[in-house]
């Protein structure tokens, strides 16, 4: 019987976001761009989007991804449609089965969820009509498996380590195509704990070590006296309304309009 090959071999997407902040919460997607790649050194399939967000783009953005109002109002398309167009795609690819990389997924996805809510009136998860994303976070398996390594572990710094090129950092393509290019190569250099697994058992994985992550970050914060809260949800955070609890379809309260 023919030994199925490691899922770092066969078809992977990636999925990045450029936008006017970072609270999920309230700040809106400026731009995002969708990778697929059928196997490693293929040609990608990438699809992007820029959105008018409907509010202004803050400098310190801006300064980020070099997208600017003017830009944006000239060239992006009602958020409405674009966040409706991105959840369909990341669909079909779950139904696919297809694995999805997304750097710091509670970020992104999070955002996407709450985009979706503001525009459309529903979740993300709503959104994939019953399927269930298969998320590879480069940033919590490369904790995972090197958890006392010093440094920082952005995007470019975790490329520089796996020696992953990244062009264009900040623009979403270029980011989700070198995040897919580092998932690669995390499966690549541990292949026993990391490419021998399957992408369902990395994902179910993946929530347990980011919340071990995320609590050990939080005690870290504690001890410095810092007000800072870490969520431990992956991968995507839960909507929660005024009152704190979870925000679902059996609870919604006036304060989280």
């Amino acid at each position: 019987m023919q030994k199925s090959r490691p899922w770092h071999e066969g078809p992977i997407a990636s999925f990045d976001t450029e936008t006017t902040g970072v609270d999920v919460e309230h700040d809106r997607i400026v731009s995002a761009a969708l990778v697929l790649q059928s196997a490693p050194g293929s040609a990608p399939a990438t699809t992007t989007w820029l959105a008018d967000p409907g509010v202004p783009i803050p400098e310190g953005a801006r300064a980020v991804h070099g997208i600017s109002d003017e830009h944006a109002r000239a060239h992006g398309r009602p958020p409405r449609a674009v966040v409706s167009e991105i959840a369909r795609a990341l669909a079909e690819l779950s139904l696919a089965g297809v694995p999805l990389v997304v750097m710091n997924a509670p970020y992104d996805l999070t955002l996407l969820d709450r985009e979706l809510r503001r525009h459309r009136g529903g979740s993300l998860g709503e959104a994939l009509g019953g399927t269930e994303l298969l998320v590879l976070d480069p940033r919590v398996l490369d904790k995972h498996v090197d958890r006392y390594r010093k440094g920082r572990r952005t995007l470019t710094d975790l490329c520089a380590h796996y020696g992953v090129r990244l062009t264009g950092a900040h623009e979403a393509a270029a980011d989700a195509t070198a995040a897919l290019d580092l998932v690669r190569a995390l499966g690549v250099r541990h292949p026993e704990r990391l490419g021998a697994l399957s992408v369902p058992e990395l994902h179910v994985r993946q929530a347990v070590w980011h919340a071990a992550q995320a609590r050990g970050l939080q005690d870290w914060f504690d001890r410095e006296g810092t007000a800072e809260r870490v969520d431990t949800a992956w991968p995507l955070r839960p909507a929660r309304c005024g009152c704190g609890r979870p925000l679902t379809t059996s609870h919604r309260c006036e304060a989280a309009a």
